[in-house]
């Protein structure tokens, strides 16, 4: 199960937790990114490292700087660096020095994650998806 305390972030986007993993599903590359921003200022001022694994996107410096977020506390790693995601996991989950990893559905499903044989720990677990919803606003839409 998933360790929550008061400090749990409410997400403008819809959540869903399932054992382990909280996957925060959004609409669009902005809302994904004002919820990554939230994430990452809730578990900066935790004890431990966050750890962005294979990101769509990476907020700058001025951004992060802005959002008074410490870059130092900040680890990535890229989807051309990993070959076994289940051991990248793994490993960061056991550690003991991460507050939060985060990932993205475009290296595993939220259920494939929840599949995998994990250990559980203090970690926190996040898994950003797009969902597309019926108010999002596209060109077409806009046209017509």
């Amino acid at each position: 199960m998933l360790h929550t305390n008061t400090d749990t972030p409410i997400l403008l986007s819809h959540t869903a937790q399932r054992a382990h993993v909280t996957l925060v599903r959004t609409a669009d590359d902005i809302n994904a990114n004002l919820e990554l921003l939230k994430i990452i200022h809730l578990c900066n001022k935790r004890h431990g490292w966050t750890l962005l694994i294979a990101p769509e996107n990476i907020p700058n410096k001025a951004v992060l700087d802005s959002c008074s977020i410490d870059s130092s506390k900040l680890l990535v790693i890229r989807q051309k660096h990993i070959s076994d995601l289940q051991y990248v996991l793994n490993a960061a989950l056991s550690n003991g020095n991460f507050a939060a990893i985060i990932t993205w559905t475009n290296i595993a499903t939220a259920t494939q994650l929840e599949n995998m044989n994990l250990n559980l720990s203090d970690t926190e677990l996040f898994c950003f998806s797009k969902v597309l919803g019926k108010d999002q606003c596209t060109i077409g839409n806009m046209i017509s």
